[in-house]
């Protein structure tokens, strides 16, 4: 953990009825001293919104050769790099070529994000997937983020649900094709 990280817990559950996943969340997030808030809770709910065995966060911003947070099976292959906010082409270039699926969650503007990546080379941009929530979805979470959080995530139907510390927020989750 960086020094002047500052450490979050998210206790609750998770239920994925798209994807048939439910589980009990328990999840300690430093966050380091450059990133904001609305980053880290984006990293958070990719980690909900990518749940699966062998998912775990990465040495994030302190460390470059690795996605926000990585999939991993059984025999240590990557499966899937998941990166947060509006990496840049070079970096997703690399991620596409270490893992069989790359995606992106972003808190930003989608189209900024997407236009910082066109014309560039990417590796099988086709298969890249961009996600994104609703104007304001994100600043609404981050002001009712503390310390420790009480986080109950649930989606149905590409709708995602989200009940932080007692205040309930929904948005879609939008998908953005870069290929």
């Amino acid at each position: 953990m960086a020094a002047g990280a500052v450490v979050h817990t998210f206790t609750g559950s998770l239920a994925d009825v798209d994807r048939g996943v439910y589980d009990e969340l328990s999840l300690r997030v430093a966050r380091h001293p450059s990133e904001t808030d609305a980053y880290m809770l984006t990293r958070v709910l990719a980690y909900c919104l990518e749940h699966t065995d062998g998912i775990a966060f990465s040495e994030g911003l302190s460390s470059t050769d690795e996605p926000a947070i990585i999939v991993r099976d059984a025999t240590g292959l990557l499966r899937a790099w998941v990166e947060i906010g509006a990496p840049d082409a070079e970096r997703l270039h690399h991620g596409s070529k270490q893992a069989e699926r790359t995606v992106v969650y972003t808190h930003r503007d989608p189209a900024k994000v997407l236009a910082l990546w066109a014309g560039k080379r990417i590796h099988r941009a086709e298969y890249l997937a961009l996600y994104s929530f609703d104007p304001g979805f994100i600043d609404a979470a981050v002001a009712v983020l503390e310390r420790r959080n009480d986080i109950t995530v649930s989606v149905t139907e590409g709708q995602l649900y989200l009940d932080l510390n007692g205040v309930t927020l929904s948005s879609a989750v939008h998908e953005h094709r870069v290929g």
